[in-house]
């Protein structure tokens, strides 16, 4: 029996829900997702929910931290880790698999391991892989505990930019031209796949984005103005991910439009627009989290762009499977037509970034947010859907 068919003692129908908010991981994003774990504890409505902070080291243990949002903030440009706000440098927490039980167990060496209770919902604020990619997703599928945002496949195809792409175009919307160079083809002949992104350089021109497939936050990428600046930039991206992708400059408009999930199915918000950032090549890692560069709320569009990016958002989301929540991003192009670069299936979450932005310029605030994105989750079941 699954656990959301068991019935509730009283003490569950009487306590109340229980989030665990996990952060930190794996990846290179492992910071911005501890500050991001920061901005939610603080939303959190603690008249209504139970809180227990998991953190995720960098080496891959779930440690119990403190819940202390003050201590998750980048100070003197410099990002916080798990490893500083961990109540042990050994102990561990550990979800039980049976979807029977949500119980969750801390144990130390040489220690008794100590139950911390049952977890009704996880709010994950993991960026990229090991967390964003559908590897925890598919841990609490197998526990049984429902979740925040986009399932297994979706989380997977929200990662891999190659796979998105081919899904996007499967559905007609409109996507870039890209090149795809996976690990083996560079393993075994980095010449031929160095000539094939030169010739694609050919039909599009320079400058190229050099980009590691299944990472975030502009983390890796490196704008390529000519071929001599190729090796180093493909060696950047490949530091992040054996695979990675060659994408044309698409000349025009960076455009963001944010997707929550309502009651009556996916909603668009209020459009952004990214402007450019003349103290850095693009909009990248420390445009977008170290030097806070601003994007404008709403974008200056016409009510038929606005209308069209909406839509365009909303079918994106859709063709992904995604639950909960997305951030898409789109390049309105010079001759007025819009092409998605890429969907976020966990957006950066800080009450700077864009998809809260966007959000309160259509009327949902960040704690509201914080809060609609839980009661969905509560009442999604896990498992087949």
């Amino acid at each position: 029996m699954s656990s959301e068919n068991l019935p509730q003692s009283t003490e569950q129908q009487l306590r109340k829900p229980r989030v665990a908010v996990v952060f930190g991981g794996r990846s290179s994003e492992h910071g911005i997702s501890v500050v991001t774990a920061g901005a939610v504890l603080n939303a959190i409505d603690r008249t209504k929910y139970d809180v227990l902070p998991i953190g995720i080291t960098t080496d891959g243990r779930w440690a119990l931290t403190a819940d202390e949002p003050e201590r998750m903030a980048i100070t003197d440009r410099k990002m916080p880790d798990v490893s500083q706000l961990a109540e042990s440098d050994e102990g561990a927490v550990v979800l039980s698999v049976d979807p029977g039980s949500r119980e969750v167990v801390y144990s130390e060496p040489g220690s008794v391991p100590k139950a911390l209770g049952e977890v009704d919902v996880v709010f994950p604020v993991l960026h990229g892989p090991y967390g964003e990619d559908g590897t925890l997703q598919g841990l609490l599928e197998l526990s049984g505990v429902p979740y925040v945002g986009a399932g297994v496949l979706a989380s997977a195809v929200g990662q891999d930019k190659e796979y998105m792409k081919r899904v996007f175009t499967s559905f007609g919307l409109p996507v870039g031209p890209y090149v795809v160079v996976r690990p083996r083809e560079w393993d075994n002949d980095p010449q031929a796949a160095r000539k094939r992104i030169v010739a694609f350089a050919g039909e599009h021109g320079w400058p190229l984005f050099i980009k590691p497939a299944r990472a975030g936050s502009s983390i890796g990428i490196t704008k390529v103005d000519d071929v001599s600046g190729l090796d180093e930039a493909i060696e950047e991206a490949r530091r992040h991910d054996p695979k990675f992708l060659v994408e044309s400059l698409l000349r025009g408009r960076e455009i963001e439009c944010g997707v929550l999930e309502f009651e009556d199915g996916p909603r668009a918000s209020a459009p952004a627009e990214i402007p450019p950032v003349t103290s850095h090549d693009f909009y990248d890692f420390e445009a977008k989290y170290i030097d806070a560069a601003s994007g404008i709320v709403p974008a200056p569009l016409t009510d038929e762009q606005t209308a069209e990016v909406q839509r365009l958002a909303v079918d994106a989301f859709e063709a992904a499977s995604c639950e909960g929540l997305v951030r898409a991003d789109f390049f309105l192009t010079e001759d007025g037509g819009f092409v998605i670069n890429e969907i976020n299936t966990l957006p950066g979450f800080t009450p700077i970034s864009m998809f809260p932005r966007m959000w309160q310029e259509s009327g949902v605030n960040y704690p509201q947010l914080v809060d609609r994105l839980i009661q969905a989750a509560l009442n999604r079941p896990t498992g087949l859907r």
